[in-house]
């Protein structure tokens, strides 16, 4: 069921300093070259956002549990699921409780009218995830393909309002299945950030050369994670590990559950190398990215600023299912 967020944006100054210098770093993170180890999972992009002391300790006691975070893991994983009913929070568990979730988060078809009643008198951008909003959820994320009614869609919409993907992927996969250059393209879960190809937008507030790429520090240490975890899960029939530039995945659908707690393990033997990464789970999939204040909404929030007028005054749709 399509779902739209219809809120007046929080918006965050695209010229903000969020980067601080190294030695701020080393009195946050553990120093662990003292043997003059110069390997990549030992070293620390020189400009990070800050992260505190407690949320670091939280991180790597995430990757390091024992067997109980084990088949803690394992349960999420069992849990998670592409259907609708199953993706929902965990805390519904009666109808009753599924009712109140669904007046809380009310279908877009359902309430076009007090949209279209909310966005009078606004600009509208358009926010749209790729993965089951654009395309299907499959077994093999390179055959997610758009169809082209999809596709013929959103050109149409791009036409009438600036209009953005906002996806974990890869831009420039996303890219290769849209086929799109008059959009807006946040991927990586919005740390890689681009504004339409010069020409192509029809917005005459739209910035063209729009570039933003917040961890951009951390490309040598996500090429590595996902060399580690390419050679350590090989044994694991059915995983997929991609690399999505600023984050990487390791996908489970296509894995035995009876290799789960085997493919926990082996994510978390990579990742304990790296404790300025997270890792977070998704449907079937878990990602690994940069443990920095930034996401898909503050991606969001950023794309608005930079839209300029339209950031004093419109109300944004974001569609996602």
């Amino acid at each position: 069921m399509v779902r739209f967020v219809v809120e007046k944006p929080q918006i965050m100054s695209a010229s903000q300093n969020i980067v601080v210098s190294e030695t701020t770093m080393s009195s946050i993170i553990p120093n662990n070259n003292n043997n003059n180890n110069n390997s990549s999972s030992q070293k620390l992009p020189p400009c990070l956002i800050s992260i505190s002391k407690k949320k670091l300790l939280k991180n790597i006691d995430i990757i390091n549990g024992g067997g109980q975070r084990i088949n803690a893991w394992v349960d999420s994983m069992r849990a998670s699921s592409p259907t609708h009913l199953k993706s929902l929070p965990s805390s519904i568990s009666t109808q009753q409780q599924l009712n109140s979730w669904i007046m809380q988060h009310p279908s877009a078809l359902e309430k076009f009218e007090q949209i279209m009643e909310a966005s009078r008198g606004k600009q509208i951008v358009m926010f749209l995830d790729y993965d089951g909003t654009l395309s299907p959820i499959v077994d093999d994320p390179d055959k997610a393909f758009m169809s082209s009614k999809m596709r013929r869609t959103v050109k149409k919409l791009a036409k009438c309002f600036p209009t953005a993907i906002v996806t974990g992927r890869c831009i420039d996969k996303v890219y290769n299945f849209v086929k799109l250059a008059e959009l807006y393209y946040a991927g990586s879960h919005g740390m890689d950030i681009k504004g339409p190809a010069k020409g192509f937008s029809r917005h005459k507030r739209v910035k063209q050369s729009l570039l933003y790429q917040p961890a951009n520090d951390y490309l040598p240490m996500i090429d590595e994670v996902y060399r580690q975890l390419l050679e350590k899960t090989k044994s694991t029939p059915g995983a997929k590990v991609e690399n999505h530039k600023f984050c990487a995945s390791v996908h489970f659908r296509c894995v035995d559950e009876k290799k789960w707690s085997e493919l926990v393990l082996q994510v978390r033997s990579v990742l304990k190398k790296f404790p300025t990464l997270q890792l977070t789970q998704g449907r079937k999939v878990f990602e690994i990215r940069p443990m920095i204040e930034w996401d898909k909404g503050k991606a969001l929030e950023f794309l608005l600023e930079s839209l300029g007028e339209y950031s004093s005054c419109c109300y944004f749709l974001f569609l996602f299912l």
